[in-house]
């Protein structure tokens, strides 16, 4: 038995190609599928049969597309309400997919239907077992269980309790661990690990979720550790039972400047791709910034901040427009419009719009904030309230930038200095403020560097 991981970062999850050689078992597989097929391409398997552990809530399965591409099995829990013809499969059962056994696990938690999928090779690797958990038991910690809906939360708590004592039963010590969620997914939960690999055994003796004896105290943490997620999460679990078609990763024709501009004075969303600074420096007025490669900041924030199903047009190089166009595509956001200016360092947005005005704010760092704030100055912190909680700058106010949009209207009549964790989410929340009208300087500095600078600090008591 051999197991590509396919990684997508960008989303905090994992899919899976597991095959003996010969043909390949598919488990949650993203939306653009051409990486799993390459992947079997490359391991010169078939793919015979595909597996969903949930109806994700976090991204758009490409599961249907890639099972009826390739005539495969397509493997989903006999209870979930699908519009789609799948091969049912229920607690207990056990498929073959070539010399590999594969077991069906029943494991409720992060959401009432979730399954595992523990696949053994009996006639090579003397037995080797892997367990593909989903949602479920995580490296170091359990999948949250609050997006079904805030009445089950404290039910489907208590049962990720069991069902990670189930999956562990079902499987040797020394199976290796195979979680979708748990590499920066919002869907996971706790104290989730920064380890690349783990076994049963492994997680036996560290995870939380397995070594705490009080059922009743682990369901008390996992619920106090509960925080937001990312808004387009309403989204996901619809359209996958819904069954998501073919998706188009083409980048389209680049919109003229006469049709951007009247977009941008229609209010419509108009995404700048480029680096924070190069927008703060200049910009076509009313766009907002979306930094493209800082990090895995990117689809999440966009898809949590932007109002669902809004026009949608992506201003940048041609590269970062179509990297972008993939990533949002795993999220439902679906053939954006696009203006594609040259492959440069710095885009220069106004020959996309030479007609449109351009725009520009301050921006800085801690050194800059203790010169130049005034005492009726505002300072803004865009972090999670959880992150405001633990330690945050001496009058500063809190609004999460997933909330900014709504409340942009509380925020006195003065400038603003606005800062988060590393400058990514402050850069958002500016290009909001800027759009607004509002007068903002972007703090663009690490909030761990604030004290060493001189920034006095509030920490939680």
């Amino acid at each position: 038995m051999d197991v590509v991981v396919i990684e997508t970062p960008q989303l905090g999850d994992r899919s899976y190609l597991v095959h003996d050689g010969s043909v390949a078992l598919v488990i949650d597989p993203q939306r653009d599928i051409d990486r799993v097929e390459a992947a079997a391409r490359d391991a010169g398997v078939r793919i015979t049969h595909v597996a969903e552990t949930h109806l994700h809530n976090d991204y758009v399965t490409g599961g249907l597309v890639l099972a009826e591409k390739h005539g495969a099995e397509y493997l989903v829990n006999a209870a979930d309400e699908v519009s789609f013809t799948r091969v049912p499969v229920t607690d207990g059962q056990v498929l073959l997919v070539g010399r590999l056994s594969v077991s069906v696990v029943a494991t409720p938690g992060h959401t009432h239907t979730h399954l595992s999928y523990v696949v053994q090779d009996d006639t090579h690797d003397g037995g080797t077992e892997a367990v593909f958990s989903g949602g479920s038991l995580l490296y170091g910690s359990v999948g949250r269980t609050d997006l079904v809906s805030p009445h089950d939360t404290a039910k489907l708590a208590h049962d990720q309790y069991s069902s990670v004592r189930r999956l562990v039963d079902s499987a040797t010590p020394e199976a290796a661990l195979y979680p979708t969620h748990g590499f920066g997914s919002f869907c996971s939960i706790g104290p989730a690990s920064h380890q690349e690999t783990s076994t049963i055994s492994e997680q036996t003796e560290s995870n939380h979720a397995l070594t705490d004896p009080d059922e009743d105290h682990f369901v008390s943490q996992l619920l106090e550790n509960i925080t937001a997620y990312p808004a387009y999460y309403a989204h996901m679990s619809p359209l996958n039972a819904a069954g998501p078609g073919v998706v188009d990763l083409h980048v389209p024709d680049s919109v003229d400047a006469e049709e951007l501009s009247r977009r941008l004075r229609a209010g419509e969303w108009v995404v700048d791709l480029r680096h924070r600074v190069a927008f703060a420096d200049s910009h076509l007025q009313g766009s907002v910034s979306f930094e493209y490669g800082h990090g895995d900041n990117f689809t999440s924030y966009l898809g949590w901040v932007i109002p669902w199903d809004q026009p949608l047009t992506l201003v940048g190089p041609l590269s970062e427009v179509e990297k972008a166009i993939r990533d949002l595509a795993r999220i439902g956001i679906d053939s954006p419009d696009a203006a594609v200016g040259p492959e440069a360092a710095v885009l220069n947005v106004a020959a996309l719009a030479p007609d449109h005005p351009q725009a520009s704010y301050e921006h800085g760092d801690w050194a800059v904030l203790l010169r130049g704030r005034e005492p009726e100055d505002v300072i803004l912190d865009v972090r999670r309230p959880e992150e405001y909680k633990a330690s945050h700058v001496k009058g500063a106010l809190n609004i999460p930038v997933y909330e900014l949009l709504g409340r942009i209207t509380e925020l006195p009549e003065a400038r603003i200095w606005v800062h988060c964790a590393t400058g990514y989410r402050a850069s958002v929340a500016a290009s909001l403020l800027n759009r607004a009208g509002r007068e903002v300087v972007l703090i663009n500095a690490r909030f761990r560097d604030a004290a060493g600078a001189g920034v006095p600090l509030r920490d939680r008591a």
